[in-house]
């Protein structure tokens, strides 16, 4: 049976403000992110000391887990559009720390293993597909706002977990880390998003309604996803590489480290001047302006040298930062609220699989050349820009249900 979202009987007067409810899925993306996708960045090397494994396979088993998300996404995006996606919020959290616990108590390659795949579980249903989601569920068109909100708060997620992280295993060892986080997702996110998060449920369709329509690979479907493949992609190669690439451009590997710094901070910047000064702008422009960030960072570091490469972690960090939110606000942009989480699912299969091959690929560009290895990532960004032409807001709200 086909159906449609609405809000729970609840009188709009007694719900959460709209900035509470951001805050919370803001808060919760932070924890999220820090506590699996940036976890091994600070725990990894303690973990292989402690279990006596080679370092490249913790980063492999990290590589694996992300592996998951294609193949549970579109059964995610179902679930989300079924259930209006609080419960797969609050599910999240359940595994996430599950997980964390598994990992805390692993003792070999099998419990690693074990831990890594729930932990890509969590990371399927947790991350911002599900929080956008709930926002558009409950907001609809005047979704973008708080997708921004939630996109600034969850770039946190790295400048907060790094370094909390490496502070908790020096305090309390690897293990102290791995339950604290899971600690953090019973104790702190599920109640507030228990006690905050407004409760979407799902009515029937009605009856004169027009009969459920399937979500299609059409031509925009096309066009999004290659958009999507190709900025995660660059992301992910260039969250791996990204000081190596700058030291081939002669800065110090310290030096280069410190510059890699800016992705973070430009990425957050970006997010923030999306949800002030940059909100009325049309998504399809942010979105292709986005594209073209990463291509001039790269000209500038090959024009000028070292002394550029600030500019070059800055228009990373700039693009990557609205291509999240443009990742989350165009297809409600250019199809509308309905079958927004299975679409948007669809949407992230193949940026999902060229996620976790990425750095790979890009790592053997870059032991050929820095300059290929930009010549690779431009030209990327360009079939970005390209894509994003023919691409049209729609006029009104399509008709568009479910499917069974």
């Amino acid at each position: 049976m086909a159906h449609k979202l609405a809000m729970s009987g609840e009188p709009a007067q007694h719900r959460p403000p709209k900035t509470l409810v951001t805050l919370v899925l803001g808060l919760g993306q932070i924890v999220a992110f820090a506590s699996s996708y940036y976890l091994m960045g600070a725990l990894g090397d303690p973990i292989a000391r402690d279990l006596g494994l080679a370092p490249t396979l913790i980063f492999a088993l990290t590589s694996a887990s992300l592996a998951v998300s294609p193949i549970l996404s579109p059964a995610a995006g179902r679930w989300i559009d079924r259930s209006g996606g609080k419960v797969v919020l609050l599910v999240s959290n359940l595994i996430f720390a599950s997980a964390l616990v598994l990992l805390a108590r692993a003792a070999d390659v099998a419990g690693l293993t074990l831990a890594m795949a729930a932990l890509g579980v969590g990371m399927t249903i947790g991350m911002y597909g599900t929080p956008f989601a709930i926002l558009v569920a409950l907001y609809g068109e005047e979704a973008r706002r708080p997708i921004t909100g939630v996109a600034v708060l969850g770039g946190l997620g790295s400048a907060v977990g790094w370094p909390v992280t490496a502070w908790m295993a020096e305090t309390m060892g690897w293990r102290g880390a791995c339950l604290a986080w899971a600690a953090a997702h019973l104790l702190v996110c599920l109640p507030l998003v228990v006690l905050v998060t407004p409760r979407v449920v799902v009515r029937p369709r009605d009856a004169a309604s027009p009969p459920a329509a399937p979500v299609v690979w059409d031509r925009r479907m096309i066009q999004l996803a290659t958009i999507f493949a190709c900025a995660w992609f660059i992301s992910s190669a260039m969250a791996n590489h990204m000081p190596r690439l700058l030291a081939g451009f002669g800065l110090t590997p310290s030096h280069a480290a410190a510059v890699a710094g800016l992705v973070g901070l430009a990425a957050v910047g970006v997010r923030l001047a999306e949800f002030t000064v940059l909100r009325r702008v049309p998504i399809l422009i942010s979105t292709r302006l986005a594209t073209l960030l990463h291509p001039l960072g790269a000209t500038a570091l090959v024009s000028f040298g070292a002394k550029a490469a600030p500019l070059m972690a800055l228009g990373q960090g700039g693009g990557n930062g609205m291509m999240t939110v443009a990742k989350g606000v165009l297809p409600l942009s250019l199809f509308g609220q309905a079958n927004y989480g299975y679409r948007s699912a669809l949407l992230s299969q193949p940026a999902q699989v060229l996620q976790v091959g990425g750095p790979a690929l890009y790592g053997m560009a870059l032991a050929e050349s820095p300059t290929a290895a930009l010549g690779l990532s431009s030209a990327l960004c360009l079939v970005m820009f390209a894509m994003t032409f023919g691409l049209q807001n729609r006029s009104q709200p399509q008709k568009e249900h479910a499917a069974a």
